[in-house]
């Protein structure tokens, strides 16, 4: 009789759990040959290595003045229609379950993924490059679906980890080089990302997965198939995960909780419809943005105050100092800084919750011709907040005075949209084209919210239930409406070549408006108010492929892009809309998209026994328009400049040997010369640009991995070198060049049946283990999150976390 597999998922748990503590070696020496994980499931070397990685160490973490940096060479990837990268699910579950997936994407040359957290989750400190373009200037989708803006208070879209669970993920698609015009995005300036869902399994069943590691890291996933409900295949799944952590300095912790369901509904034997839900909530206490001054003075672990001992006394006496006051005073050793009251708050957090979801409609018409249509919305609430010891609490009912209050930046988003296209194939030609549209509407603004007065009570959670404010600091609100069209032909004249012909056309209108301004915070008469558009009707892109001698490709790629306007609040992001109107109204006219030519050129021979690549980009990049910040992170003086052209030359190079079956040898190098082409005018002021790399983005990187597979083991150490990073645009202040290794072990159990007949339920039963940045590197992770000086010092940065242990254990049933 068979036994329905969720009666299961106790006895399940429990076994996972106490295998975890031991109990894996018997069933280790006893296994036969479960399946092994094929060479195909490590990442190509056209999309070589695994993630991080390294083995040397840097003693002391400080600036280094100017000295260009010096080498070449770098890797490559490609196929027909904008030299393609794909990444599988089996690639993806080679990293620490609930990785952030662009972290794994991060082990492609060219590329690199940056954060203060070891999973990548934090997205305060999550920040991404492909190529030398920032994460929010690359379309990012689900499923057809637009994630917007990357940016930390993104107006039009949301995170990729907040869109879906990187278990539920099937594969992704990745463009690095020019194309791409089919992406629904008015960001993809540099390439796109587009996340695709797996679909349900046709037998019933699941997967249950327990992760655990350092600082208390405890990460699970479970998912439930329903299995084909009927002959015409009816099916779905749902999903629970839940990742909670401490942060490895400082106090507090990091949770996260998310829902995914999709449901399939074949038609016929080839259309289909389905529909995807996700539900996310992120409570993050995020760690403290660091100066070198700060870092030299204050010391690698300097953090803020909450969570610690006695934590909100330190930042009370804190801000008591700071104004002079009676009982005021700094912790030990924080009047070597030169700003002691901005190296630690009391707390610092986000929260967010997002639903989204999607119908997507595909449907083969006839046998030549199929019609795909999503239709959409997301929903987003938000909240920043951090503690402000500039701006005192209204007093108490005793008329006693706290000499700090809370600053919580809130923010409510709903977007809506459909994408359509259709795709015709006659003779040698494949011919597509479609449509996207899509508005959104955002209200943002920030609060002041009263603290107790010392000894009488704690501080209100800034994450849970909030008290009613005292007063609104500013508001504005945004709108906008988008849309995009394309037509493309991709033309094989013969089998081994494809030509590809195509364009994009972009209209994009943001209505921004103030509603409301406390002049004495914000030292303005207004925010800005008022509409700008995007707009591009002829954005081309024409790309080549010949597969040659067998083992051999050739590939080129040219397109011109767009970036529309974009969206933040007022002291926000690099927007219009993050100044005053006065300013508002300075640049409006002067102002202009970012618009960029990208052109490509690479090869790559692929054999048994080894596998090559080189690939070579040229970017003319126009009115890039960056975040210049100085002063202090709570009430920064800001600005937002168009820093004018950029040229970018790079070349990536890789190699793979396979010498022996099972093993593995990946080498990549990566090199990026991108400059700036003048030199910038700020506020009067000529500043020394011209012929600087950019900010954030090294010259040189060097990825390598090692790898070998047996039966069912299977192991990697991966290491990686990320070059020294310009951190202000003159170039003065640079962050020191690192390396960071990565360890990882799986075995894999296979069926358990073969051990235990009562145990033939649980399948593809795996144990791995993985030490994150091996030698306890200490180095610079995150750069200009709150935008970069034009020269100098600022408090812009977040350090890397040091080494990590996980241990996890996964089981379907």
């Amino acid at each position: 009789m068979k036994t329905h597999p969720c009666q299961h998922i106790a006895l399940v748990t429990a076994l996972l759990i106490s295998c975890s503590y031991g109990a894996l070696a018997k069933a280790e020496t006893s296994a036969k040959h479960p399946a092994k994980p094929k060479a195909s499931d490590r990442l190509p070397l056209p999309s070589p290595a695994n993630h991080s990685s390294s083995t040397r160490q840097h003693k002391t973490l400080t600036p280094r003045m100017a000295a260009p940096e010096e080498l070449s060479v770098q890797a490559s990837r490609s196929t027909p229609h904008g030299s393609k990268t794909v990444l599988t699910a089996k690639m993806l579950e080679r990293s620490v379950p609930g990785t952030n997936p662009l972290k794994v994407l991060a082990a492609q040359p060219g590329v690199m993924f940056q954060s203060d957290d070891p999973q990548g989750m934090d997205t305060w400190s999550n920040q991404f490059y492909m190529h030398g373009f920032m994460q929010n200037q690359i379309g990012m989708t689900l499923d057809g679906i637009p994630l917007g803006d990357q940016e930390f208070h993104s107006a039009n879209g949301l995170s990729n980890t907040a869109a879906i669970s990187s278990e539920n993920i099937g594969h992704m698609d990745v463009s690095m080089s020019a194309g791409a015009e089919a992406v629904a995005s008015t960001s993809n300036l540099g390439g796109s990302v587009e996340y695709f869902s797996a679909d349900p399994s046709h037998k019933r069943g699941g997967t249950i997965a327990q992760t655990f590691g350092s600082n208390a890291t405890y990460h699970t996933f479970v998912r439930l198939e329903s299995g084909d409900l009927n002959k015409t295949g009816t099916r779905f799944y749902t999903s629970y995960m839940r990742n909670d952590l401490e942060k490895w300095k400082g106090g507090g912790n990091q949770f996260a909780q998310q829902v995914n369901a999709k449901l399939l509904q074949p038609i016929g034997q080839n259309s289909k419809f389905s529909v995807l839900f996700d539900y996310d909530e992120k409570q993050l206490q995020n760690y403290q943005d660091m100066s070198f001054d700060m870092l030299e003075n204050g010391g690698y672990n300097l953090d803020n105050f909450y969570g610690v001992r006695n934590g909100y006394a330190k930042a009370y006496r804190s801000a008591l100092s700071l104004n002079g006051l009676p009982g005021g005073s700094l912790p030990a050793g924080y009047n070597k800084m030169s700003d002691p009251w901005d190296a630690s708050y009391y707390d610092s957090a986000t929260l967010s919750r997002d639903y989204l979801g999607g119908a997507n409609l595909d449907l083969a018409l006839t046998d030549r011709l199929r019609w795909k249509t999503v239709v959409y919305g997301h929903g987003q609430y938000g909240r920043a907040a951090w503690t402000n010891p500039y701006q005192s609490s209204p007093a108490d009912a005793d008329g006693d005075v706290a000499p700090l209050s809370e600053q919580i930046t809130i923010s409510h988003s709903q977007r809506y949209g459909v994408t359509s296209g259709v795709t015709y194939n006659v003779a040698h030609n494949v011919i597509s084209a479609g449509v996207w549209y899509e508005n959104f509407h955002n209200e943002i603004g920030r609060n002041g919210y009263a603290l107790p007065v010392l000894g009488k009570g704690e501080p209100f959670n800034s994450m849970g239930s909030l008290p009613s404010p005292y007063t609104t600091y500013w508001g504005q609100s945004f709108n906008s409406n988008s849309f995009t069209a394309y037509v493309q032909d991709t033309y094989h004249p013969l089998a081994n070549i494809s030509l590809h012909f195509g364009f994009k056309s972009l209209l994009q209108t943001v209505r921004g408006g103030e509603d409301s301004n406390l002049y004495s915070y914000t030292n303005w008469d207004g925010l800005a108010a008022g509409s700008m558009t995007t707009a591009k009707a002829f954005l081309p892109h024409i790309s080549g492929d010949w597969h040659f001698l067998r083992h051999h490709e050739l590939f080129f790629d040219v397109a011109e892009n767009v970036k529309s306007y974009p969206v933040s609040a007022y002291k926000e992001g690099p927007s219009p809309w993050a100044v005053s109107q006065s300013t508002f109204n300075q640049i409006r006219g002067g102002l202009r998209p970012e618009t960029d030519w990208n052109y490509a050129v690479g090869y790559r021979f692929n054999d048994k026994l080894i596998s090559a690549s080189l690939y070579a980009y040229h970017t003319d990049f126009h009115n890039r328009i960056q975040q210049i910040s100085s002063g202090t992170i709570i009430n920064p003086v800001f600005s937002v400049a168009n820093v004018g052209n950029v040229n970018m030359n790079g070349v990536d190079a890789g190699i793979t040997l396979r010498p022996i079956k099972g093993l593995e040898l990946i080498n990549t190098v990566s090199y990026n010369h991108a400059t700036y082409g003048s030199n910038i005018v700020e506020q009067g002021v000529t500043y020394a640009t011209h012929g600087q790399q950019i900010v954030n983005y090294p010259r040189f990187m060097y990825k390598g991995s090692i790898s070998y597979t047996w039966h069912g083991v299977d192991m990697h150490v991966d290491t990686q070198y990320i070059g020294k990073r310009n951190f202000s645009y003159t170039g003065d202040m640079k962050v020191p060049s690192y390396w960071v290794e990565t360890l990882g072990a799986r075995y894999q159990f296979g069926n358990m049946g073969r051990f235990n007949k009562q145990l033939g339920f649980m399948k593809n039963l795996t144990f791995s283990f993985d030490i994150y940045n091996l030698t306890n590197r200490r180095y610079i992770a995150t750069m200009g999150e709150e935008g970069n000086p034009m020269l100098g010092d600022y408090q812009s940065f977040l350090v890397g976390a040091p080494r990590q242990f996980f241990g996890s254990l996964k089981a379907d049933f």
